[in-house]
């Protein structure tokens, strides 16, 4: 059994994957999501509290599937350093349940002893902090590589472009006690981007001259 990531830039986006996941076989209770709840009113199966229609999950985290699937169970946690999330799943209740009990490590905790490396772990929880979401799932070693393909072909972001442009602004970590992501610090559209017709941003990564835009 292998965990398997991807980081998305929308809800819809993760939601995508984790249909697609379940809808190829894999058990709605081997997959988990956590979003940015930031600017995100109507969830499909929000409750207000994490612990609402949800099992107990590990170190008391209440964060679980529904009966009809991963999504009918989300619940509304804080996290440090994100602030109020959505998420449902294993990955959910292990980084509720270390910050109900005042441990250490968070959503990285969480990846991390899920078996994802550190590293990539940052980027995650920094991604989901900027407003993204991430979507983990347990599958067998011979469904990896078709599960991984159905975290690309529902948009998941490149984590090494992104790892990127994080540390073009400075950025090296991850930091559970700063203050949630606002657009003011650079959250939103970025400058040297335009907006294609779905209102997805397209990054000019160098200098190359705009020549036309989406109508």
């Amino acid at each position: 059994m292998r965990t398997i990531t991807g980081l998305y830039d929308s809800y819809d986006d993760a939601r995508s994957a984790v249909k697609a996941l379940e809808d190829a076989g894999v058990p709605s209770d081997h997959i988990s999501i956590i979003s940015n709840k930031d600017g995100k009113e109507d969830i499909e199966g929000q409750s207000n509290n994490a612990a609402e229609g949800a099992g107990t999950g590990a170190g008391g985290g209440a964060v679980a599937r529904g009966a009809g699937g991963l999504l009918t169970g989300l619940g509304m946690l804080a996290i440090p350093g994100v602030g109020p999330i959505v998420a449902a799943g294993w990955l959910a209740a292990t980084a509720a349940g270390a910050v109900a009990g005042g441990a250490v490590g968070g959503i990285v905790g969480a990846m991390i002893e899920s078996g994802v490396r550190e590293e990539d772990a940052h980027v995650y929880a920094e991604g989901v902090r900027r407003g993204g979401a991430v979507v983990a799932a347990k599958v067998q070693d011979d469904k990896v590589a078709a599960s991984e393909a159905i975290l690309r072909s529902s948009r998941s972001v490149d984590l090494t472009a992104r790892r990127q442009d994080y540390t073009t602004e400075g950025w090296n970590r991850f930091d559970d006690t700063a203050d949630p992501y606002t657009v003011d610090q650079g959250g939103g559209v970025p400058a040297n981007a335009i907006l294609l017709r779905d209102n997805s941003p397209l990054t000019l990564r160098d200098n190359t001259p705009l020549l036309g835009r989406a109508a």
